[in-house]
C-alpha cells in the first residue's frame, strides 16, 4: 500500500486508540489528536490525504474543524463520525464538503470500507476531472447534456437518474455504496430515499436492457454494480 496518512480527530480515549491502532495495522499512517483544535493543528503541517472527524468534540467541534480545514484545503476528503442521527446534522455535514458519515456504534470493517471507497473516488476524480462522458457497452452516456445515447432512441435523463448515473458508471464493475449514493444525491438514508433510489435503479435498468451484456446488479449489504460483460 502506498504512504496514505490519515487524520483521526476523537475525543473518546478508548474508541480513539483502537481506531488508530487498527488503521495503522491496516496499513495506514495515521494519527490521533483528542480535539478539534489539536487537530487543525495537525492538519496544518500538510500531508494528509483523509481526515476522520468525530462531530462531537471539545475545544472545538467537528463541524467547525471542518470549515477550517476547508477554508485552507477544499479537497482533501472529510468522514464524519458521530452519535447523532438528526437529518439536519447530516445535512449540515455534506454541506460543509463531507465525503461520508459514519453513525456510532459502526464496525471496523465498516470504517476501512468506507475510507477505501472515499479514496477510490478521490483519485479517480484526480485521474479524471473533467470526464463528462462514459462508454457503457453499447451505450454513451453524457452527464453534462444528460443523455443516454445507444438504444432506439436517446434518452434524456432526470437529474436524479442522471447522478445515480454517473456514481454507477464512475464505479464501473465496482461495487457503489448504498449509503454513500443516498447520501451524495438525496441528503440522507433515510427509508424513504432508500425506496425511492430502488424505483430510479429500476428505471436504469429498464433503460439498459437494451444491451444484453449490460446489466445493474445488487450486492448484497453493499449496494449495486455496474457490470459490463464482454461478448462471448
Amino acid at each position: 500500500m502506498e504512504d496514505i496518512k490519515l487524520l483521526l480527530a476523537e475525543d473518546d480515549p478508548n474508541l480513539g486508540a483502537i481506531l488508530n491502532e487498527y488503521l495503522m495495522a491496516k496499513g495506514y499512517k495515521s494519527t490521533l489528536t483528542r480535539n478539534g483544535d489539536d487537530a487543525f493543528k495537525e492538519f496544518i503541517k500538510g500531508g494528509y490525504d483523509l481526515c476522520i472527524l468525530d462531530v462531537m468534540m471539545p475545544v472545538k467541534d467537528g463541524f467547525t474543524l471542518a470549515k477550517e480545514i476547508r477554508r485552507v484545503n477544499t479537497d482533501v476528503p472529510i468522514i464524519f463520525l458521530t452519535a447523532k442521527s438528526m437529518k439536519e446534522d447530516t445535512l449540515q455535514g455534506f454541506s460543509l464538503g463531507a465525503d461520508d458519515y459514519i453513525k456510532k456504534p459502526f464496525s471496523m470493517e465498516e470504517l476501512l470500507m468506507r475510507i477505501k471507497a472515499v479514496l477510490r473516488r478521490t483519485k479517480a476524480h484526480e485521474k479524471q476531472p473533467e470526464q463528462e462522458e462514459y462508454e457503457i457497452g453499447k451505450f454513451t452516456f453524457n452527464k453534462k447534456t444528460q443523455l443516454l445515447k445507444g438504444g432506439e432512441e436517446d434518452r434524456k435523463l432526470t437529474s436524479k437518474e442522471n447522478d445515480l448515473l454517473e456514481l454507477l458508471a464512475m464505479n464501473l464493475n465496482d461495487v457503489l455504496d448504498r449509503t454513500y449514493a443516498l447520501k451524495k444525491i438525496w441528503g440522507d438514508d433515510s427509508y424513504f430515499n432508500s425506496r425511492s433510489m430502488d424505483v430510479y435503479i429500476t428505471k436504469l435498468r429498464k433503460y439498459l436492457r437494451e444491451d444484453e451484456h449490460v446489466e445493474i446488479i445488487n450486492v448484497h449489504g453493499k449496494g449495486f454494480k455496474l457490470l459490463v460483460t464482454k461478448e462471448k
